[in-house]
């Protein structure tokens, strides 16, 4: 069998897993998720449990109760399994500055066990070529631009030849050039091996995922397709522009999915069944829509 047959038919399942800190915050409450094989997007607000989900999943911390399983390994209890099999791209990370990004990837492929100078050498110079850092190489890690350490961040995370990938936040403050670069280098990665990708951007999922799932004060809301999401929405989501002074007489009418400034002008977007009259008109639903409706079902 091909090491890409065999990888296509792990899958990580999480089943009841809960989290509470010291605080008293309830970081993830009875969470159960099914991933498969590809880009699978966690959706939510900032404090939503994404971090800490993806830190459990990484081992790097303790769950309260529940279970989490990729493939045959028991991912709480075997911990030294999974950081073989895993690849992981924290929020932040640190890099030594004045190491250059060969010096590093060198540095980290020793750290993974490929001893063989030669082999770690194809390695390295692979994970340059491959995440667009090959004519940087020996520029010092301390200069990169912030979208340049977020493509060494995903060549650190797969040397190795990792079978899961998990990604957080990795697009928050990257300009649009940088961001859309390091979206194709995901997507291009994210076909053979289970990719978990966290966020609260809903465009990065909408860009890159075929599954999701929007998580929001340490659950979980919803979980499927992107586009089925936004499939179930048909005919129920319409638009029409306002003055900023009848605002507040929609929102008291109106199931208000959200706000924003079209040509300097507010849009109002709301939820019905029929059309809610007063001069709305059909809007095609969008995975924002999807978002924001779960969220504020959650404080219903």
């Amino acid at each position: 069998m091909s090491a890409s047959a065999t990888t296509a038919a792990v899958s990580l399942s999480i089943s009841g897993l809960s989290k509470t800190y010291p605080s008293g915050v309830n970081a993830l409450d009875r969470v159960s998720l099914d991933i498969g094989t590809g880009m699978f997007g966690l959706l939510g607000p900032n404090g939503a449990g994404k971090s800490t989900l993806m830190r459990t999943i990484a081992t790097l911390q303790e769950a309260d109760e529940g279970e989490i399983r990729f493939g045959d390994i028991d991912v709480l209890r075997e911990k030294d399994r999974v950081r073989e099999m895993l690849g992981y791209l924290p929020q932040e990370f640190g890099v030594y500055p004045r190491l250059t990004a060969l010096e590093m990837l060198d540095h980290l492929a020793v750290m993974k066990g490929i001893i063989g100078r030669g082999e770690r050498r194809e390695l390295v110079d692979a994970m340059l070529k491959q995440t667009n850092l090959w004519d940087v190489r020996k520029q010092r890690l301390g200069t990169f631009s912030g979208g340049m350490k977020q493509r060494f961040g995903i060549a650190q995370a797969l040397i190795g030849d990792p079978k899961l990938l998990i990604v957080d936040e990795p697009t928050a403050g990257l300009d649009p050039t940088e961001r859309n670069r390091f979206l194709n280098l995901l997507g291009s990665i994210g076909q053979q091996i289970v990719v978990i990708l966290s966020t609260h951007i809903v465009d990065d999922v909408r860009e890159l995922c075929t599954k999701m799932a929007i998580i929001d004060r340490g659950r979980v809301l919803t979980e499927g397709s992107p586009q089925e999401e936004i499939d179930r929405l048909a005919g129920r989501v319409w638009r029409r522009a306002v003055h900023a002074a009848d605002l507040d007489d929609h929102q008291a009418r109106h199931r208000v999915i959200s706000t924003h400034l079209v040509a300097g002008r507010t849009e109002v977007r709301v939820h019905a069944e029929t059309n809610p009259g007063d001069g709305f008109i059909p809007a095609e639903p969008e995975l924002r829509d999807v978002y924001f409706l779960a969220l504020q079902r959650q404080t219903d």
